[in-house]
């Protein structure tokens, strides 16, 4: 399947490398010439273990490729992922300027249904926002296109982003498009072959999905950090603490260590 990833940071790469190791025809877009200078002479500019190798040997193979030239990567692509950067804005909410303006490239230069993708850790009613961007700008433009927004969370860990990309736990589909869930169905169907690890739902729960994923590992590790505090106050091994709850498959060994 042609694929194009606008953002060549890290979810953007791992994503981009791992589709193109099973198979698809991958465009990478990223406004820093610089970056894809250097990602075409085999230069990788975040570490993560077997990722170097990932990205040169399909780079080598030809399907994966870099560019500056949006137009390019529009057409290119049936399925579009958003993977820019979301930075936090002044009033410490995520900054969806990038975002918009992929949205408003895509919607510039396609010419045929396209299916985009938000990638990115966005909150929840941004697949709407891209959606109105899309269609005000192809209205602007006189262009009348279908497209579908689907809202595709990562849940990458550093240091295992390959292997979780490679093997993810599961696969978050937001949308009520069956148009977009086949296809994507099909984008992913090479990790999703032992078992179906694909749960389908609406856009907003989607969104919602990846904060709740977050704010529930933060929870575990901050409330171990408080048993850490307490444990020292009373003179108790934080570990035995961490092994005796631990042991309770309702709360499980994961992400219960302190730090």
């Amino acid at each position: 399947m042609k694929v194009t990833v606008f953002g060549i940071g890290y979810v953007g790469l791992v994503q981009a490398a791992v589709l193109a190791e099973v198979g698809h025809d991958v465009v990478c877009v990223d406004v820093d010439q610089n970056k894809v200078d250097n990602l075409e002479k085999g230069i990788i500019p975040i570490y993560e273990p077997g990722l170097t190798p990932l990205v040169n040997s399909n780079f080598e193979q030809g399907r994966v490729k870099f560019t500056t030239d949006a137009e390019r990567g529009v057409s290119h692509g049936e399925v579009i992922f958003i993977a820019v950067g979301t930075p936090p804005d002044e009033d410490g909410s995520a900054d969806l300027k990038y975002v918009q303006a992929v949205a408003k490239t895509i919607a510039t230069h396609m010419q045929n249904h396209k299916i985009i993708i938000n990638k990115s850790t966005v909150p929840v009613g941004t697949a709407d926002k891209v959606i109105a961007t899309v269609s005000g700008t192809l209205k602007s433009l006189n262009k009348e296109l279908t497209f579908d927004v689907v809202s595709n969370p990562e849940f990458l860990k550093e240091g295992a982003a390959v292997n979780d990309c490679m093997r993810p736990d599961r696969i978050i589909l937001g949308t009520q498009s069956d148009h977009a869930e086949k296809k994507l169905r099909e984008l992913y169907s090479p990790f999703n072959r032992n078992h179906d690890k694909i749960i389908v739902m609406d856009v907003r729960s989607a969104e919602l999905t990846k904060y709740a994923a977050n704010c529930m590992l933060a929870t575990k590790i901050s409330f171990m950090n408080e048993m850490a505090n307490l444990a020292e106050l009373f003179g108790a091994d934080i570990e035995n603490v961490r092994k005796g709850i631990g042991s309770d498959p309702r709360i499980g060994y994961q992400f219960i260590y302190p730090g």
